[in-house]
C-alpha cells in the first residue's frame, strides 16, 4: 500500500499539482486550501463543497497531516503548557504555550534533538535524531488547542532552525502568506546559534524577526559554552548582521543566558558594549534554569538587574525575560526529546 501524501504545509500550487494526478479540477485545490488553512478542517469528509467522489479519492490518497498532541503538562506556577507530539518515526518533540495578559506565545521546535551541543542545554546534551518536516513544524501550531488565542510564534524550542532552514522557511510561508494563516512576519521570531552560511539566506528570504544566541562576548568563553563558536564566530555573525538595516519593523535581538560567575562580570558588560556598538538591536537577559546533571548556576536576580542597567546606560536596549514553565521543565534549554517510559 502506497503512503498517503501529506497536504499540511503545501502551497496552493503544490496541492494543485498533486490533485492533477487524479484529474480533479483546479478549483478543488483552492477549496482544500480554504478548508485546511482558513477553517482548519482536517477531515476530508467534512469538506462539504467537494463532491463525494472527490472526497473519497482524497481520503484514499492523501492526509492533511494534523496530529493532536500525545501528552501535555500545565505549570501550576504560571499556566504555561508543554505539549508533546509524536513524529512519524515515533520520536517525541515538545512545544510550549506561554499565556500572558496581553499576548500568547507558542515556542516551537524545528528538530528532534540538536547537533550543536550547547553545554547548558538539555536538548543539546541529548544529541540529534532528525529534522522535522514543515508539516510536523506547522502541526505544532495547527493542532494547538489554544490556536485561536495565539499572538506570537518563536522558533526557540528543540533544534537549530538554520540547520533545517528549508523546512523552517516553508513553515514561515504557511504562517505569513495570505493563502495560509495570513500572519504578519512581525509575529514570528526565529532563533539561531548563528550559522553564518545560512544567515544571509534567512535574511533575504524571510521578514521574520531574528534572535541570536550570544551568551558571552569573549570568543574563547563562548566556545566553551557553545561549540558552534569554533566554526561560526559571533564576530562573523555580527559582521553579517551589520550589512542590514534594523531600524525598520524587523527586530534583531540577542539572547544572553546569565550564568553565575561565568558571564556576568563588569568585563562582560564592557566587552558586550564594544561588540554591539552601533548595531540597532536589543539584548534579552535570561536567568539560567538549573537542569539535572549540568553544573551551571543562575546569576542572582540582583546581578541580572545590575547587568541590564549597565547595558542600558551604554545605550543598548536590554530587557530581562520573565521565566516561565520552569516547574514542568518547559523553560529555556529544558526541552527533552527522550520520551520517558
Amino acid at each position: 500500500m502506497s503512503q498517503k501524501t501529506t497536504l499540511l504545509a503545501l502551497s496552493p500550487e503544490q496541492i494543485r499539482s498533486e490533485l492533477t494526478k487524479f484529474e480533479m479540477p483546479k478549483y478543488t485545490s483552492q477549496q482544500i486550501v480554504e478548508w485546511i488553512y482558513k477553517k482548519r478542517v482536517s477531515d476530508f469528509d467534512k469538506m462539504t463543497n467537494i463532491s463525494a467522489n472527490h472526497r473519497k479519492i482524497l481520503s484514499s490518497n492523501f492526509t492533511v497531516g494534523a496530529k493532536q498532541p500525545d501528552m501535555f503538562q500545565t505549570s501550576v506556577d504560571d499556566g504555561t503548557i508543554k505539549y508533546l507530539y509524536k513524529t512519524s518515526e515515533g520520536l517525541g518533540v515538545e512545544s510550549v504555550y506561554i499565556p500572558e495578559e496581553d499576548r500568547a506565545t507558542l515556542c516551537i521546535s524545528s528538530q528532534v534533538g540538536c547537533k550543536f551541543g550547547c553545554k547548558f542545554c538539555m536538548t543539546g546534551q541529548q544529541g540529534f535524531d532528525s529534522s522535522l518536516s514543515a508539516a510536523e513544524i506547522v502541526n505544532q501550531i495547527y493542532s494547538l488547542p489554544e490556536f485561536s488565542q495565539l499572538t506570537n510564534i518563536v522558533f526557540m524550542g528543540m533544534g537549530e532552525p538554520f540547520d533545517n532552514l528549508d523546512e523552517v522557511l516553508k513553515t514561515c510561508d504557511v504562517l505569513t502568506n495570505e493563502w495560509g494563516f495570513g500572519w504578519s512576519p512581525r509575529r514570528i521570531t526565529v532563533s539561531s546559534v548563528g550559522i553564518t552560511n545560512k544567515l544571509t539566506r534567512f535574511l533575504e528570504e524571510s521578514n521574520c524577526h531574528l534572535a541570536i544566541s550570544l551568551h558571552s562576548p569573549f570568543e574563547n568563553e563562548r566556545e566553551e559554552l557553545m561549540p558552534v563558536q569554533k566554526s561560526n564566530s559571533i564576530r562573523s555573525v555580527i559582521n553579517t548582521l551589520r550589512k542590514y538595516d534594523w531600524r525598520g519593523q524587523r527586530r534583531l535581538s540577542f539572547e544572553y543566558i546569565m550564568f553565575d560567575g561565568i558571564n556576568d562580570s563588569d568585563n562582560h558588560i564592557k566587552e558586550l558594549t564594544k561588540l554591539l556598538k552601533g548595531l540597532y538591536c536589543r539584548v534579552n537577559l535570561i536567568r539560567y534554569h538549573e537542569t539535572p546533571f549540568l553544573p551551571y548556576k543562575p546569576s542572582s536576580n540582583e546581578r541580572i538587574i545590575y547587568f541590564r542597567d549597565k547595558l542600558s546606560d551604554n545605550n543598548i536596549i536590554t530587557t530581562i525575560r520573565k521565566s516561565r514553565g520552569e516547574d514542568i521543565s518547559a523553560a529555556c534549554g529544558m526541552l527533552s526529546h527522550k520520551i520517558k517510559k
